[in-house]
């Protein structure tokens, strides 16, 4: 089966949010390196997908002109295309020709992605629901995915953690196959 890994949102911009916590950075860095390098190894072609809002005022982290729309510091990899997106689900965004990710994995005969990157229960999840029900197979990268904590509307604190539980609960076996960096590509 033809693979391809979603870079979703591993970007600088996130850093100038309010929420913006680094406790998890660490290993979430090392799981996303650990991830492109073995899918680099393993002919696994990488796509980069930024979110950005093109008409946000240049001080707005996600603006194209704030400098920050760019892969997050320590990571290295090479992309084999970089798409830009403006709502949740990755499938919907565009290469600098127009296409969008789901008619290029399409056109490259992709029948599986890997889903990785930030949020985890934001973007990355949306991204997974999306390609499931588009017919894509799905491996969910638990770890190679960052969120941070949240407090719900009735006053309860959820740590990361408790919101990556929570999303890979939803979606193992429904949208996706939860699985970790260091197996990722394994069958």
């Amino acid at each position: 089966m033809k693979q391809a890994v979603l870079v979703i949102d591993v970007q600088e911009s996130f850093r100038r949010r309010p929420y913006w916590d680094e406790t998890e950075l660490p290993a979430f860095r090392r799981a996303v390196q650990d991830l492109v390098d073995k899918a680099a190894s393993a002919g696994v072609p990488a796509l980069r997908i930024f979110h950005h809002e093109p008409e946000a005022p240049a001080d707005d982290p996600f603006s194209p002109r704030s400098g920050l729309v760019r892969t997050l510091e320590d990571i290295r990899y090479e992309p084999v295309e970089t798409f830009h997106k403006t709502v949740h689900s990755a499938l919907y965004a565009r290469s600098p020709a127009g296409t969008t990710l789901e008619h290029w994995l399409r056109a490259h005969g992709i029948e599986e992605v890997l889903v990785c990157g930030i949020r985890t229960e934001q973007c990355c999840e949306t991204t997974s629901r999306h390609a499931s029900d588009a017919g894509f197979q799905v491996r969910f990268v638990a770890d190679a995915t960052l969120t941070f904590p949240m407090v719900s509307a009735a006053g309860r604190r959820y740590s990361a953690a408790d919101i990556r539980d929570r999303t890979t609960l939803v979606l193992d076996g429904r949208f996706a196959r939860i699985v970790d960096a260091a197996t990722a590509l394994d069958d």
